[in-house]
Parts: C-alpha cells; structure tokens; sequence
C-alpha cells in the first residue's frame, strides 16, 4: 500500500514538471520568492534507511564471523525548511525534521545463532538536523536544477544504547547520537502562490553506530568492525 502512495505522490509532482518543461507559456511566476535573504517552508517525504557493515576478518574456526542482512522498508519525513540566500545561485539552507522509519535484521543461522532468535525488528524515530549548501543553476522559464550537499547531525529516539539487555535477549543496540554527510539534486519549480521541489538525497553515515553485546566474542556482533548508517530521502518541499 505504501508503494502505491508514493508512486501517487510522485505521478502527482509530474505534473507541474511536464507543465513547466513543455508549456509555450514564458510567463514566470513567483518571481521576487529568490530575492528574499531569508525564506520558508516545509517539506513531506520518504525515506528509505540501511546500514554498511565492515567486518573483521573471517574465521570460519570462531562463533563470530556471521553477516547481517537488511530487510529495509519505506519510512517517513517531515519537517521544516530556513533558506538563506549567500549568492544568486548559493543558498545555504537548515532542514530540521522527524523521520520514522522500521528495519529488518537477519542474523546467519548456524555456530549458535538459533533459528528462532536471528531476527531484529527495529522501529527508529530520528531527529534529523541537516546544514546543507545549494548550488542553483540559473532559472529557466519557472524551473531550475540544482546540487546539495551538507553535514548532519541525527538523533536515534529509539536507539536502546542504555538498555542493560543485549541481542541474547533480544535487543539490538544503537548509539544515540550520530553523524551524516549528505548529497543529492532536485529542482525548484516556480509555481503561482509558492515555490515547489521535489529532490533525491543520499545520507552517509560516520560513526560507528553499533553497540557490541556485553559478551566480546558474541555470535551476533563480535564480527562487526563498524556499522553506520545509508538511507535514502524522497522529499517534497514546499516554499
């Protein structure tokens, strides 16, 4: 059912694109929004998270050396949205939002992973905090492509790091705070009343944001070298 309210939301933003992109019509609309030193908005979004895994060395003789598969799933973002214009094509803008999103985790059964306890359900709300600079190509008619790039900050609401549990009682644990560099393109589309952008963005996580079991050789993290987060953003700004 997700799938297919994306694919509406997106059939639905085409719209003003193929309007824009095809119309004879020259007329520019919203024509003093990019003058402004400072303006607003809001955005709706998608998001869709994973982790990399970098794992020690494999030792087929030892109880660690198991990888973790992902079952990803399609979240939610919403947010606020403060641009401020440095130059005619520079704006450097602060894009703080919730996110929710669920993953799924697999442990490798087999060398004490039980096949009833290798599964990890994780629910995650994030406050999400981007500082991101945008690179606008000049305007065309009333659209205009750009580049974005920036630093995060996150915070995992649902990160359990101070539960006293581990994954030998079913809980996987997460740090609670951590830290993105993000990249991604979109384009502005000039509309009567407002300003709407529909953009793609990659977040790359830098921490390690795994918290090992207590016990240093466990079956399920004592492999791990670093875990850090990737996801996805589809979101849908409006200014």
């Amino acid at each position: 059912m997700k799938r297919y309210f994306i694919l509406f939301i997106i059939i639905f933003s085409l719209k003003p694109m193929q309007a824009q992109l095809f119309s004879k019509e020259k007329v520019q609309q919203s024509v003093d929004i990019d003058n402004k030193r400072w303006s607003w908005g809001y955005f709706l979004g998608f998001n869709s998270y994973d982790f990399h895994f970098d794992y020690k060395e494999y030792d087929s003789n030892s109880i660690t050396g198991r990888e973790i598969a992902v079952d990803k799933n399609i979240g939610f973002n919403v947010g606020l949205l403060g641009n401020l214009k440095l130059h005619k094509n520079v704006d450097l803008r602060l894009q703080p939002g919730v996110n929710f999103t669920s993953r799924g985790f697999y442990f490798t059964p087999g060398n004490g992973v039980n096949a009833d306890n290798r599964y990890r359900e994780i629910n995650s709300t994030y406050i999400h905090v981007p500082l991101l600079l945008k690179i606008n190509t000049n305007r065309l008619n009333n659209f205009r492509p750009f580049i974005l790039g920036g630093i995060s900050y996150s915070t995992n609401l649902s990160s359990n790091e101070d539960n006293k549990d581990d994954n030998y009682a079913g809980q996987f644990r997460m740090t609670t705070n951590n830290y993105n560099w993000e990249i991604g393109f979109g384009i502005d589309f000039y509309l009567y009343y407002f300003k709407f952008t529909p953009s793609i963005r990659g977040v790359f996580g830098l921490n390690d944001e795994l918290v090992r079991d207590d016990i240093p050789d466990s079956i399920y993290t004592g492999n791990i070298d670093k875990m850090t987060t990737r996801a996805v953003f589809l979101n849908f700004t409006f200014q």
